[in-house]
């Protein structure tokens, strides 16, 4: 029922009240299985999962949000737009936009014990990313049984055009300046990640391993957010992060 009432709500752009107040008993394991129900949903109208999503890894977001451990989502077909898109805010209910590092995987990662290092092995490339989240919960008023429920909160993403490889720099120290119309609206290190995006992946990898799930080769993973989220509003977004990793942009309307 829970899954249904998301499902329909993302559809429908209209966003339902707060499951913690309605569900005060339910627990993070409870907005897992709920997620995957919806995933379920997802798939059945033919969306086929191609990576996941880390949320809730910067002290910056812990604190908008009001939580204070990662989650994580799935990423679907049709989720995914190319560098300099253009968006419309309309299709969303209260949309944000973060900056992250995305990690395409050439090996499966199955926890328990993944480390950075596994994680670094097992990449093909990395890539700058724009993640688009939205809330089907009001007035963003979310727990973590909300956004864990909601699938992270999850809309779409989009990608740089310009992949490296992460074992030619140095991810911890990567530097983000993030601009909209070319104001500079934040800058941030990837250390704003759980210390290292790398880490990160590697938390979601160890994570997954409690039900018996990896994560595979081919997938899209984005690592988590750099900054704070920042609302959606009409205009141009770029994100440039150094070590040669160059920019993404998405023009939203």
């Amino acid at each position: 029922m829970i899954a249904e009432s998301l499902f329909n709500a993302l559809a429908n752009k209209q966003a339902i009240p707060p499951l913690s107040e309605t569900f005060p008993s339910l627990t993070v394991e409870d907005a897992y299985r709920i997620q995957k129900h919806l995933a379920d949903l997802h798939q059945v109208r033919g969306r086929r999962i191609i990576g996941q999503k880390i949320g809730l890894t910067s002290e910056g977001i812990q604190q908008q949000l009001g939580v204070y451990e990662p989650d994580f989502g799935v990423i679907f077909t049709g989720s995914s737009f190319e560098n300099g898109s253009i968006i419309a805010a309309s299709e969303m209910i209260a949309p944000r936009i973060e900056a992250e590092i995305a990690f395409v995987l050439d090996k499966d990662l199955m926890g328990p014990g993944i480390t950075s290092g596994d994680v670094l092995a097992s990449t093909k490339a990395v890539l700058p990313s724009f993640e688009l989240i939205d809330s089907r919960i009001q007035d963003w008023k979310i727990k973590i049984v909300d956004t864990v429920a909601d699938n992270g909160s999850h809309w779409g993403m989009v990608l740089g055009s310009a992949m490296a490889r992460p074992d030619r720099m140095d991810l911890r120290n990567i530097g983000l300046v993030l601009e909209k119309d070319g104001k500079v609206i934040d800058t941030a290190a990837g250390a704003a990640v759980l210390g290292h995006p790398a880490r990160s992946v590697a938390w979601l990898a160890n994570k997954l391993s409690e039900w018996g799930e990896s994560l595979k080769a081919g997938q899209i993973i984005l690592s988590g957010s750099f900054t704070k989220a920042f609302d959606l509003l009409p205009g141009h977004y770029k994100a440039t992060f150094g070590e040669g990793l160059s920019s993404v942009e998405v023009y939203v309307k």
